[in-house]
């Protein structure tokens, strides 16, 4: 029993650790390697590297805040959310496979964007997508781990929904 334990101890830190790691990795290298606002095509224009620092939120929102609140808003209930995040993943022995999966890039997620605002005061954010119809705003590598632990539980809910509507 111990041993499983561990062994899921480890495969969450491993988990948590892969989704921050790639996140800072990849920041770092777009901070030495390109330029404030310069613009590298990927893929044609559907797909671009645009180096902005975010001192905001998500699209920027909050960024003219004075730097009290942001401070508060920005900094002090994500530390407080993602510190419930870990003691929720861990402290719950039986979660869901999926839901430990999703918690964890979400709060690999988390700590990557918030890490960024408390060192360097504002997150790095470097990809940009532009489909005919619509486009994203900037991005990093964080943000996708946000959306896939998102998209994972929001796939769970719809599941279980599912699951409940066949029994009943």
């Amino acid at each position: 029993m111990q041993q499983f334990k561990n062994l899921r101890w480890s495969v969450l830190l491993l988990l948590l650790t892969l989704n921050f790691g790639c996140d800072q990795i990849s920041k770092k290298i777009v901070r030495t390697e390109i330029s404030d606002y310069e613009h590298i095509s990927i893929i044609k224009d559907r797909f671009t590297l645009t180096k902005v620092e975010n001192s905001g939120a998500f699209l920027s929102l909050g960024d003219n805040m004075p730097y009290i609140f942001r401070l508060i808003i920005l900094t002090g209930l994500p530390l407080l959310f993602l510190g419930y995040g870990l003691y929720f993943l861990f402290a719950k022995r039986n979660l869901p496979m999926s839901m430990q999966i999703a918690l964890c890039f979400l709060i690999g997620g988390g700590i990557g964007n918030l890490y960024d605002r408390i060192v360097h005061g504002s997150v790095t954010d470097f990809m940009h997508m532009d489909f005919y119809l619509f486009q994203t705003g900037v991005f990093n590598f964080a943000d996708i781990s946000i959306m896939i632990g998102v998209g994972i539980l929001l796939f769970q809910s719809i599941r279980s929904n599912r699951l409940k509507q066949e029994v009943d």
